[in-house]
């Protein structure tokens, strides 16, 4: 079945096929939670809480887009929410280290030497969370620019910029270190 049937379904009541739905896009609907909030138990969280708002709001889902990218736009602005509450902002407990994971293409943590590692997260955690948040969506693979416009409230041409600005800032973190060529 597709989204839009399971959509339909639910509803009408039919709590299974939410269900289905649920399965379908937890981990993405983590994922991105993860991105915003580097702790794995607020992602969880809000993730959840995203799910709970959509099911309560599935009579407002217009189909505009589809599915996932509207529960993605819930899951982002209750992690925005969640971020800027100043009590959850300093018991943030998970390094810049699990969020950068995501935005590794794939590859292990391990895969780089410790020290560039360390590098890259202090270059990634040295950019602004508005180029940090779109790099972070756009490196996890999960996500095209259209599906993070729509999560960030942005436009394209926006995300495009913003990941391309967040890119040359790491490189010239890197760079500066010799770890890169600086072109």
């Amino acid at each position: 079945m597709t989204d839009a049937e399971l959509v339909a379904l639910a509803r009408e009541g039919d709590s299974g096929a939410f269900d289905q739905l649920v399965s379908r896009h937890q981990a993405a609907a983590y994922r991105a939670a993860l991105a915003a909030l580097r702790s794995r138990e607020d992602a969880e969280e809000v993730a959840q809480d995203a799910f709970v708002r959509a099911w309560g709001h599935l009579h407002r889902f217009r189909g505009d887009s589809s599915f996932r990218t509207w529960l993605l736009a819930i899951v982002w602005n209750r992690a925005l929410s969640r971020r800027r509450s100043v009590v959850r902002w300093w018991k943030r407990s998970a390094p810049l280290e699990e969020a950068v994971a995501v935005a590794q293409d794939a590859r292990p943590p391990d895969a780089l030497p410790d020290e560039l590692r360390q590098q890259v997260v202090a270059a990634i955690g040295a950019l602004s969370p508005k180029l940090r948040d779109a790099l972070l969506l756009a490196q996890s693979g999960d996500y095209d620019y259209e599906s993070i416009g729509s999560m960030l409230g942005i436009p394209v041409g926006t995300v495009k910029w913003r990941v391309s600005e967040a890119r040359k800032k790491v490189r010239a973190h890197l760079a500066a270190l010799g770890y890169v060529d600086g072109r």
